[in-house]
């Protein structure tokens, strides 16, 4: 790992990639509470206002990805801030649905520069189990956004209104995107891409036939697909089927990523004792058996909402291990073409979401079923590729310096 000017320096790179990583929840955790409103107010279909927005974090992540890797990592974070704030404040002035999802796919744009960006600076100063341990860190000291989110969003909906949320958001993006000061560039000119972009481009067709490469890639997005069919589906799940306040819902939201913390935190430990392979296989198995859980309780009504959302807690806590263990060994392959590589990951993650999110407003019965389905496929393909065995093909790095 290249050496910081200080541990201070150190520190303070972590907690500002922890708040561009943070971004993305704050774009999406904090108006969930609002989404019955916004449904009421400006008709059917705000779970597309979470698929738009996923669309968008999808698509400008592969053009974003390459140009960090040709021009540096601070430009497009500035450029992804502004356009993020912009969007943020769009969305807030919007008068109809379809208007909101437009916004939304801009705001997205901006958005999916931090969180992509923040992982690729992380590899590009550390070995595989140092950005595992990083990920891990920056996912503990980012949680403060999906936790306070739901619970600021709940009240701020039932207070004032729906678009304040977005506002409110707006300035926080802002505040968050004047940070990027104090990060050095971690892309020095002697390592970016020297040829020309349709060159850059082409680096997506070698990592998609990287069988080791995708099979971490695909694991992290299978969780994600599960993940954002929790997102989606329990403010409809917990609001409106088991009657629970938006407030509340803001808290039991909140317990959610407070699982991912303390999994987090241990797996900062385990990564001592374990290799990321082991930890992967054990936490799917465990996100596997939460799931069983889960359908058992949804159908028995044993335990009630509570049964519920103990069983979602702990697959969703999963998330502190899986995540950041998965795209770890991931980057591990590509070398200096963390941008590109961090941006594949990225949107295939995001599209797994925007499958999840476009199949529950498709078929939204207003009951836990349709948000099962999703979630036990989720799980169980996660599972089933953290068990696969890896391939022997070379790794991306050795096949781009041929």
């Amino acid at each position: 790992m290249e050496k910081f000017t200080s541990k201070t320096a150190e520190v303070m790179f972590l907690i500002v990639l922890s708040a561009f990583m943070a971004v993305n929840s704050l774009a999406t955790d904090v108006y969930l509470p609002a989404l019955p409103v916004m449904a009421g107010e400006l008709g059917a279909g705000s779970e597309f206002t979470i698929t738009g927005y996923l669309l968008g974090f999808m698509i400008a992540q592969l053009v974003w990805g390459p140009i960090s890797d040709k021009i540096g990592r601070i430009k497009p974070l500035i450029a992804g801030s502004v356009i993020f704030v912009l969007g943020t404040v769009g969305c807030a002035m919007s008068t109809s649905m379809p208007e909101l999802v437009c916004w939304r796919v801009f705001q997205a744009t901006g958005a999916c520069v931090g969180p992509m960006l923040s992982r690729a600076m992380i590899r590009d100063v550390c070995t595989a189990k140092e950005a595992a341990d990083k990920l891990s860190l920056v996912t503990m000291i980012m949680a403060v956004a999906p936790i306070a989110g739901p619970l600021l969003g709940g009240i701020i909906v039932v207070t004032f209104s729906w678009q304040m949320i977005f506002y409110a958001v707006a300035c926080i993006g802002a505040a968050i995107g004047l940070m990027i000061h104090v990060l050095p560039e971690t892309l020095p000119e002697n390592r970016r891409q020297s040829t020309s972009m349709r060159h850059v481009f082409n680096i997506y067709g070698i990592l998609i036939k990287d069988f080791t490469f995708m099979k971490y890639t695909l694991c992290i997005a299978m969780f994600y697909m599960a993940a954002y069919a929790v997102i989606a589906g329990t403010p409809f799940m917990y609001i409106t089927y088991y009657g629970i306040s938006e407030v509340y819902y803001g808290l039991l939201f909140g317990l959610n990523v407070i699982g991912v913390m303390v999994v987090s935190f241990f797996n900062r430990h385990l990564l001592r004792l374990y290799t990321l392979d082991v930890l992967l296989k054990y936490s799917t198995g465990i996100a596997s058996l939460a799931v069983v859980l889960l359908v058992f309780f949804v159908k028995t009504t044993l335990l009630g909402v509570y049964g519920v959302v103990g069983a979602i807690i702990l697959m969703f806590s999963m998330n502190g291990i899986i995540a950041a263990c998965s795209t770890a060994a991931a980057l591990d392959h590509v070398g200096d073409k963390a941008g590109t590589a961090a941006a594949l990951i990225g949107s295939l993650q995001y599209g797994s979401g925007i499958v999840s999110t476009f199949f529950l407003g498709l078929i939204n019965n207003h009951t836990p079923w349709p948000m099962l389905t999703v979630i036990v496929a989720g799980i169980f393909c996660c599972t089933i590729l953290a068990w696969m065995p890896q391939g022997r093909q070379p790794s991306t790095v050795r096949v781009l310096k041929t």
